[in-house]
Parts: structure tokens; sequence; C-alpha cells
């Protein structure tokens, strides 16, 4: 893959570079991984075409209905009346009962997912309506455990503008973020939540270039 940026000598450097500024600009964290399993695949559905504010108060309002068995039991009305915050509630009500219904073949049991193949599990996430690859990735990594990289419109944003020719195609952009990085789950949760907190504090639609720390470096908005 091509690197348009004169400053890198390959793709990779480039890559390898934005996350090492990164981590030395924000520190270390964890970003979602102290959450329960089951309520972080609610959030990875709840938190599609809105942003983690929304999401956060339709947990907050499911209480007691964040686990499994609950959400099986509850109506499809009423869980879509109680996640209405998120945004397009009756088509997540749906969501979150074909997950659910996935993760009951397993017994609910977070250990019996893990034994399964990652592929497998990607295929399977992939096969329910409504889950597309980002939030697959997102279930795989801060729910179960598995290192498949997720990219969003923040991972786009930002390699876009630091001079990488990022592939259009999902899975192209996550092979070539995943060729250069270590292949680990503790790191893909780590830099996926260091490309969140730069994109919402400094590569924006509008972005606020002053106190970035990849400015020397960057090519600048699309």
């Amino acid at each position: 893959m091509l690197n348009i940026n004169p400053a890198y000598p390959s793709a990779n450097a480039l890559v390898e570079d934005v996350f090492r500024r990164l981590k030395a600009h924000f520190g270390c964290f964890e970003w979602w991984l102290n959450a329960p399993a089951y309520e972080v695949m609610l959030g990875a559905v709840l938190v599609q075409n809105t942003n983690w504010r929304n999401a956060d108060k339709a947990l907050i309002n499911l209480a007691e209905h964040r686990d499994p068995a609950a959400i099986a039991r509850l109506p499809l009305a009423a869980l879509a009346a109680l996640i209405r915050p998120s945004g397009y509630y009756n088509q997540k009500a749906a969501k979150l009962k074909a997950l659910t219904r996935w993760y009951a073949r397993y017994g609910y049991e977070l250990a019996r997912v893990q034994r399964v193949d990652l592929t497998v599990l990607r295929q399977e996430l992939l096969a329910i309506k409504g889950i597309g690859p980002e939030t697959a990735d997102a279930i795989l990594v801060y729910a179960i455990g598995k290192p498949s990289f997720v990219i969003d419109a923040y991972a786009r944003r930002l390699f876009s503008r630091n001079g990488l020719t990022v592939p259009k195609d999902y899975h192209r952009f996550q092979a070539l973020i995943e060729a250069a990085i270590p292949r680990d789950n503790a790191v893909y949760a780590y830099y996926h939540g260091l490309i969140v907190e730069h994109g919402q504090a400094y590569c924006r639609p509008t972005p606020r270039c002053d106190a970035c720390p990849l400015r020397s470096t960057c090519l600048g908005p699309e």
C-alpha cells in the first residue's frame, strides 16, 4: 500500500510512528476493558450511528436488564423504549435481540465463546443482521478478547490526514494497520482507544491542529 507522506519511508513506518506519538501524548489507559463482556456487546450496538453519550444513556436506562437473560425476556417494544436515547431504537432493539440469541448458543458463557477460533466467531457475528465489521470487531476485541483491529471513521480521518493512502475497503485497511503493529489484543484495544481519544480531542471534522501531537508531519484536512 502506497504511503503519500514523504516524511516516512513506508506505510508501516507511518502507522508505527503515529501510534508512538499518540502513546507519548495520551499515556497508558484502559479503554472499555473493565466493563462486563455482555455490557460491551450492548454498547457496541447502541453506539452505532450516534455518540457514546447517547449510547451510555440507553445503557443506564437498561439498568437491571443489562444481562443476556433479561434482554431475552424483555418484550421487543419495551426494549426499544428503554434504548430510545441511542437513536434508531427499533432497529437496535432487534439487533440486540439477535445478538443475544447468538450468545445464547454458548449458554451466555464467555469462556465457551473464547474457546472458538477468531475467524469462526467473526463470521458468526457478521451473519447477525445489523452487525457489520466495525461492530463485530469491537465485540471481538473488547468483549471477547480476540485481536481484530477496529476500523472506524476516526481511523480513516486520522491516517488520511497523516498521509496514508487509506483503502476504501474495510478489510484492506484493517490488514494494513494489523501488518504494522503487534498482533496482541491488549495492543489492539489500546491503539483503537488512542485513535478515538485523538479524534475527539483534535482530529475532528474541523480539526484542532494547534495543539495536535501529530501536527509536525500531518498533511492537514482532506
